[in-house]
């Protein structure tokens, strides 16, 4: 497959139920409104405009994690397993979609970072993981990985030295969600690509992806790196 896609997220999540196309993994970090903290946001630390200071960083964080949770489930395979980033401020409602969906929550996984976020309230220094199941649990394939995923936040940066995406995720993250949940050739997914983190992850680990990605200067950002 090694396919991705300048579209809309929904749009081709539907195309794939209707063609009964199933991927064996799903690891994404979707376009939810970050925590702001006056000048700042936990989207990077920095000082934002007035669009990011409320919580504005992407086109589609107006999407509910309702409207994409249960195609995400009908695109996975049986006793496939699924991975959502989370901040603090969407743990909830996440949590309560996936409560009420058919997805299985295995548990709640904690990638802690080495920067902290400015805030008037403690800084924050980690985000959440969701992990989710399909059906049956099968277990991961080293199953002495911690739950706690320690890996420092470095963002790719661009020609300008600015990052290239305010909330890019290490690859060796991602690579260690891919590694412990599929196998080699298999089909990875994720619908809200970004700069392309969880394809580079899986080219490297040998599996397959599938990326959606609706920013065109992202989704740009993505081919580049991926060739």
């Amino acid at each position: 497959m090694n396919k991705i896609f300048n579209d809309n997220a929904i749009e081709i999540l539907d195309r794939m139920i209707a063609k009964e196309y199933k991927v064996d993994l799903i690891a994404t970090d979707p376009p939810y409104k970050v925590t702001t903290r006056g000048g700042y946001t936990n989207a990077g630390g920095m000082m934002l405009d007035d669009k990011m200071r409320k919580g504005k960083v992407f086109k589609e964080n107006t999407l509910t994690i309702k409207e994409w949770l249960p195609k995400l489930y009908e695109v996975l395979k049986d006793t496939g397993h699924c991975y959502i980033m989370c901040n603090n401020k969407n743990l909830y409602p996440f949590l309560d979609a996936v409560n009420d969906s058919d997805f299985n929550l295995v548990k709640t996984m904690v990638w802690a970072k080495d920067n902290k976020i400015m805030s008037q309230a403690y800084m924050s220094q980690f985000e959440f993981v969701l992990f989710l199941r399909k059906g049956k649990f099968v277990r991961i394939n080293n199953c002495g990985t911690s739950d706690l995923l320690q890996y420092p936040n470095t963002k790719t940066k661009g020609e300008d030295s600015k990052p290239i995406h305010p909330t890019e995720k290490p690859i060796d993250l991602m690579k260690v969600l891919i590694e412990n949940s599929s196998k080699e050739n298999e089909i990875v997914l994720d619908p809200f690509l970004g700069v392309g983190t969880t394809a580079i992850a899986s080219k490297e680990t040998k599996r397959q992806y599938i990326g959606i990605e609706l920013d065109e200067h992202y989704y740009n950002i993505a081919n580049e790196r991926l060739t």
